[in-house]
């Protein structure tokens, strides 16, 4: 079993199950007793925590993580530093990784539903890199999808910190290297667009069903980060469409001066992909990668980590020698020089008058035939509507016809922003004035605030958010009357007009509030003395149980919270009361028990075993295991009960003296 299974971290989270293992730590499933939820804890492993270096930056991380709060990223709730044990309490989640999503959509997904997803990962990125925090290890098997379809995005800060202890490429680094920048592969300093890049390679995976570069190593898989050009995936799968290529291949641009410059540039692609599919956004794709030099020579080495596929090669330079020059009999050579000499002038002279005559026509003669082209529409955008009306030189020759208003975030309300014919057009003046379209400025766009309060802060973020309104990082309150985790209140409040793209406040509850308490000491008294000490004390006794001892009878002998201890008012201590000697009891033996552990399915099961209706055993067993071995004692025939997830299983009777 476990070392950890079964035991209690910091008197608050009970470790249940192993959920999985990485490089760098252990994460378990547990419970918080304090808060009565599930969560997860990812304890580090003790050869790293042997390194304090390591463990300092383990904390900063983790730290600087549990600041982000988005719904979109695994949320971090608390970070402990002790002696033996470094470890990180997080948000349980109830899911898959993308991967294993994808391995069950056999590695494909719709355009559609990775749009969905990607829309997700971006908004994520975007609010860690705007707290100054980068992932640096975004892959799918970083990416939670959760039962109703949303993502999360696990493990920020998680790449930063393994690097201190792992400096190079290694095997075990194949999962990772897919998806890394060229800036990464070549270990150069990095920004907040190499998880774009990243988050371009997941879309590419999701859109394709492979990978744009592959290898048999990490160093080989690395370099063509840097160096080769990935297959555009319309060549993949040609009912993708365009939009969603460019926007692709523009995240994943091996050049970083080309790559969106950060997730709200991406997400305003993204969006607009999502309002029009059909939209194209002309980038140059070509440019999005740096090209391969071309040989002169016919044949030059070429080291075979970084060569291209022959596909991928630009063709070879040939050359062409050029013809020999001819030249006249030698006898002839002074004829032919002559003949030369003589054609100069007359050529000098005609090409003189035909110049001069060009000159003539273009300054004197053109415009007699040149066409009139009638009025030039003058430019209107950016004028107010009112104004133009008013303006004399431009309606003796234009009427102004207002078309429609429509939200605007750059022009204020009553701003001419589009007109038709466009500004600078040549127009032909018939018999009345000539008619110019006009689109008028309404303004920013407002939609009405919704009531938030009471709502959870993830339901409230996923509400504003399809509004297309911001939320900011909240602020936690006490409160008796609003449940821990839930909305106080909002700025703007409900009702009011607040313009579209801007950012709600929002005040959360942190519960009841609480006053910190000092624990008397209760052992060394009567039980009823001890429950009054401790009622003055601002706490309560919970569970009390009878012992043996030698201490007198109805004296406290045990309490489950050391003295002095400091602890929220209002907390439960355990005591235990002697109820004398424990009497002369015939000799004890020992047997081991075999168990045979369900196998109907169940992952984990609680097996509780009592003797003559006494427990003596209970424990929280995953069931992977077919046989549970434990030990017991008892004297003469006594009578044993095993129960499953509190179901009698077994019952029979043992003879301990035999």
């Amino acid at each position: 079993m476990n070392q950890y299974i079964g035991k209690m971290l910091d008197n608050r989270y009970e470790i249940l199950d192993v959920i999985g293992v990485g490089g760098m730590a252990v994460v378990y499933k547990a419970y918080c007793h304090r808060l009565h939820r599930f969560v997860a804890i990812k304890v580090l492993k003790r050869d790293l925590a042997a390194d304090a270096e390591f463990r300092r930056r383990f904390h900063e991380e983790a730290q600087a993580v549990a600041m982000l709060s988005h719904p979109n990223i695994v949320s971090v709730y608390d970070v402990s530093k002790g002696d033996d044990l470094d470890y990180i309490v997080m948000e349980l989640i109830d899911g898959i990784t993308l991967k294993q999503y994808m391995q069950k959509k056999e590695g494909r997904l719709n355009w559609r539903e990775s749009l969905y997803f990607i829309t997700q990962i971006v908004r994520a990125l975007g609010h860690a890199h705007s707290r100054g925090i980068i992932h640096r290890d975004i892959k799918p098997q970083n990416i939670m999808v959760l039962r109703d379809g949303s993502v999360k995005v696990a493990d920020f800060g998680i790449a930063r910190i393994m690097s201190a202890a792992q400096n190079t490429l290694t095997q075990e680094a194949l999962g990772s290297v897919h998806y890394i920048s060229p800036e990464q592969a070549r270990g150069s300093h990095i920004d907040a667009r190499a998880d774009i890049y990243s988050a371009g390679v997941v879309l590419y995976e999701m859109l394709t069903g492979r990978l744009p570069f592959d290898g048999d190593t990490p160093v080989s898989v690395a370099i063509q980060h840097i160096s080769a050009k990935p297959i555009s995936p319309r060549e993949i799968i040609p009912d993708i469409p365009v939009g969603l290529e460019e926007i692709t291949m523009k995240a994943m641009a091996s050049r970083i001066d080309l790559r969106y410059m950060n997730a709200e540039a991406m997400l305003r692609d993204l969006e607009e992909f999502r309002k029009n599919p059909q939209v194209e956004f002309h980038y140059n794709l070509a440019s999005f990668h740096g090209s391969q030099p071309v040989p002169d020579e016919p044949t030059q080495s070429v080291d075979s980590a970084s060569s291209l596929s022959r596909r991928q090669r630009p063709p070879a330079r040939t050359r062409t020698a050029p013809p020999p020059r001819r030249y006249p009999p030698e006898e002839d050579y002074e004829e032919a020089e002559e003949r030369k000499r003589n054609l100069v002038i007359p050529i000098v002279v005609v090409v003189f008058l035909v110049g001069v005559g060009v000159f003539l026509w273009l300054t004197f003669f053109s415009g007699l035939f040149e066409k009139d082209d009638g009025l030039q529409v003058p430019n209107l955008v950016g004028r107010q509507i009112d104004e133009v009306n008013q303006d004399q030189d431009v309606l003796k020759n234009f009427t102004i016809v207002e078309q429609t208003r429509e939200p605007s975030d750059k022009y204020e309300a009553g701003v001419i922003i589009d007109q038709d014919p466009d500004a600078g057009t040549k127009v032909t003046q018939g018999e009345g004035p000539i008619t110019i379209n006009v689109v008028v400025s309404a303004g920013e766009e407002t939609v009405e605030m919704i009531d938030v309060v009471g709502d959870t802060y993830e339901t409230a973020v996923t509400r504003l958010q399809q509004m297309d309104l911001k939320v900011d990082t909240p602020t936690r309150e006490p409160s008796d009357d609003v449940e821990e985790g839930k909305v106080i209140s909002s700025d703007p409040k409900a009702g009011e007009q607040v313009s579209v793209g801007s950012t709600v406040k929002l005040v959360i509850s942190s519960g009841p509030e609480t006053k910190s308490v000092t624990v008397p000491t209760l052992t060394g008294t009567s039980l009823d003395n001890a429950r009054n000490i401790a009622e003055s004390a601002g706490l309560s006794i919970g569970n009390v149980t009878e012992v043996y001892s030698s201490q007198p009878v109805g004296q406290v002998v045990y309490q489950s919270i050391p003295a002095n201890t400091t602890v929220d008012e209002g907390t439960s201590i355990a005591l235990q009361v002697s109820k004398g000697p424990e009497p002369s009891q015939p000799a004890q033996h020992t047997k081991t028990l075999e168990i045979s552990l369900p196998d109907d399915g169940r992952e984990s099961v609680t097996v509780r075993v009592t003797v003559d209706g006494k427990e003596a055993y209970k424990n929280y067993v995953n069931t992977e295991r077919e046989t549970l071995y434990v030990s017991v004692s008892g004297s003469g025939s006594m009578e044993v009960c095993i129960y499953f997830d509190d179901e009698l299983a077994q019952r029979y009777t043992v003879n301990f003296d035999e």
